[in-house]
């Protein structure tokens, strides 16, 4: 029970990422509080890990708004007594996006992915850190997938948002850790078991003139490995290093591309 005992937040938890993410830390002993924009999505995380055991609490927050994120980690703190950690699994659509050549993606859409990550993990983390600097400890985590870091075609300004992302996680840590406030980001390829992929995964097949299913085999075989990150194997280490077990990772991107990106 690598988190028994700790509270933690998760941001987008109705999505694939962050309903994965909430079960995985729900199992090691963590009591969720499940945050999203669509509180059906989250209010279902929330019934199954109940279900299985384990400890969920929901709240509808725009991980965006300044307000609603702290209003809601008061009240959390208020209930539990602090928060451990913190994680923003946000995502928008692809659609509009992404598959587009920048000759022809039109200046909003290429600044809404930078604009909203950037926005949105930068308010999530700076309310989290708040909470957790007088207590002396924290994790705050996010999730890029690997255009963050390796340059690829018609991904618009998701690559330059995830990019971002990547760069605040090292502020952050350069700030925070000294007051005990971890900062780690998980970079992965993309995950096809998620919805969210199969709609980019389709948009670039379109560009490209091929199926589906030969852009996911193209993309699978630039992995040493020859397949992508699971959900699962994305969990297992965001479990790892949420926990007081990596208290020496900070500022830092752990590295699940099986390859595909080389440190």
């Amino acid at each position: 029970m690598l988190l028994e005992n700790k509270n933690v937040v998760v941001y987008g938890a109705g999505g694939a990422v962050g309903s994965a993410i909430a079960h995985g830390f729900a199992r090691e002993g963590a009591r969720l509080f499940l945050t999203g924009r669509n509180p059906d999505n989250v209010d279902t995380v929330a019934k199954e890990i109940v279900a299985a055991g384990g400890s969920a609490e929901t709240a509808v927050v725009d991980a965006r708004d300044e307000t609603s994120v702290t209003e809601h980690l008061d009240a959390v703190v208020a209930d539990a007594g602090g928060i451990d950690v913190s994680f923003n699994a946000i995502g928008i659509s692809a659609r509009g996006l992404q598959g587009i050549p920048f000759t022809e993606l039109p200046v909003d859409n290429f600044m809404r992915p930078i604009t909203t990550y950037a926005q949105a993990h930068f308010v999530t983390a700076k309310a989290a850190a708040r909470q957790m600097i007088p207590r002396g400890s924290g994790v705050i985590m996010m999730h890029t997938p690997e255009p963050a870091r390796l340059s690829m075609p018609l991904v618009g300004g998701m690559s330059v948002g995830w990019a971002a992302m990547e760069a605040l996680n090292r502020a952050l840590s350069a700030e925070w850790a000294q007051y005990g406030v971890r900062s780690i980001c998980l970079r992965t390829t993309g995950m096809v078991e998620t919805p969210i992929i199969d709609v980019v995964y389709g948009l670039h097949a379109d560009a490209l003139g091929i199926s589906k299913d030969q852009f996911t085999a193209a993309a699978s075989a630039l992995t040493h490995r020859k397949r992508p990150t699971t959900l699962a194997e994305l969990t297992s280490v965001a479990v790892f290093l949420a926990s007081d077990q990596a208290s020496a990772m900070t500022g830092t991107v752990a590295n699940l591309t099986g390859g595909l990106i080389v440190d």
